[in-house]
């Protein structure tokens, strides 16, 4: 007889939400919604999920703003820059975190 003792993996988990992002992407509020209810169930619980979501999306974040800054000339329009990316990707997480939130307590 089998245990259930699968916890789940964090970079399974943020590759399925990323791939399935790109192929939901005509489906604006409901295409991360279920890539993230997807991703949770992989991660295998809700802090997993929520780390799973969080974590890319913060160093991606960061990536953007450092490149913005540096690359531009002009640190400050390139750190305004960088703060932009950061709201849009803010803006993408939310429904993912729900999604996760809906997936980690399903698994």
């Amino acid at each position: 007889m089998e245990t259930a003792d699968h916890q789940g993996s964090i970079p399974l988990a943020i590759f399925w939400m990323a791939v399935l992002s790109l192929l939901l992407l005509w489906l604006p509020a409901f295409g991360p919604l279920i890539a993230g209810v997807v991703g949770g169930k992989v991660a295998g619980g809700v802090l997993r999920g929520q780390a799973a979501v969080l974590l890319p999306a913060v160093l991606l974040a960061g990536v953007l703003f450092v490149l913005a800054a540096s690359l531009t000339g002009m640190p400050v329009i390139g750190a305004l820059a960088g703060a932009g990316a950061f709201v849009l990707i803010v803006v993408q997480v939310a429904p993912l975190l729900v999604g996760a939130l809906i997936g980690g307590l399903l698994a």
